[in-house]
């Protein structure tokens, strides 16, 4: 079954299109081209109607509003075979459910590839690939953009994965219907660490696994709640036991919930 993450080293340059936006999320992506030398994400799909999704809306939708960051989609359905654009066919070998077809995804892909410059890995989002983690959105972020190829069904022709060198990887260990929201999540997570998107370079040093380490827990007015107050420790002004307490409370939170996360902390 098909599900979410992948990524590649496609490192050849091509002319690429870009766009403006408005403040509705759908013509975030499709109004005329405008922008240039900016990071964008290139997302294959046979559902462009989901995207810009939940990218259109706060702090992302802004950011794309703005034109700090780009949005494409591809239509993988008109690349599709006869009068009904055929984009599937059976497994070799037997087998439940249908595989996305090699010759449609390879024109997909070569369309796709034209309005790409610089360095964007090539990704497909696969449940059987390497786990997306912070550190990958951090890598991403620093490239040109990136190529997002959804799956759907039981997945894609291997020969095109090979062909592309395109690298899998996974929101998570399970399985989705399909690549869209993986993909929305992984975008979601990279924009945010763009220059000028976020605001505020401490809040991305501060957050869960930006160190290696989960959040400390965070407080604010009023300072009591059902009978609850905010730790003393925080009001009292004293910034170096502040810093202790939210370092004291990181290693705590993850060695409790994160034990692989704390013994590769260890290890460093």
């Amino acid at each position: 079954m098909l599900s979410h993450g992948g990524k590649g080293n496609l490192t050849k340059s091509h002319g690429r299109k870009s766009m403006s936006a408005s403040l509705k999320p759908r013509e975030l992506m499709t109004q005329a081209p405008k922008l240039h030398n900016i990071w964008a994400a290139h997302i294959i799909t046979l559902f462009p109607g989901a995207f810009p999704g939940v990218l259109g809306e706060s702090l992302t939708g802004k950011a794309l509003k703005d034109g700090k960051w780009q949005l494409e989609t591809t239509d993988l359905r008109i690349f599709g075979e006869g009068k009904h654009r055929n984009v599937d066919d059976t497994p070799a070998g037997g087998g439940a459910g249908m595989v996305l077809r090699p010759d449609v995804l390879g024109k997909a892909i070569d369309h796709t590839l034209k309005s790409v410059k610089g360095r964007c890995p090539l990704v497909y989002l696969s449940p059987r690939g390497r786990r997306f983690d912070q550190a990958m959105a951090r890598d991403w972020a620093r490239n040109d953009g990136v190529v997002m190829l959804c799956g759907r069904f039981e997945g894609v022709d291997q020969r095109v994965l090979d062909h592309y060198q395109i690298e899998e990887v996974s929101l998570g260990d399970f399985v989705m219907t399909g690549g869209e929201i993986a993909a929305q999540a992984m975008i979601d997570a990279t924009v945010r660490l763009l220059p000028a998107v976020l605001g505020n370079a401490e809040s991305i040093e501060d957050e869960s696994h930006s160190n290696g380490l989960l959040e400390h827990p965070q407080y604010t007015r009023p300072a009591e709640w059902r009978g609850m107050e905010i730790p003393e420790v925080l009001t009292s002004g004293n910034h170096g036991k502040v810093e202790d307490w939210r370092r004291a409370q990181s290693e705590a939170l993850t060695q409790e919930r994160r034990p692989d996360l704390w013994a590769k902390k260890a290890d460093t």
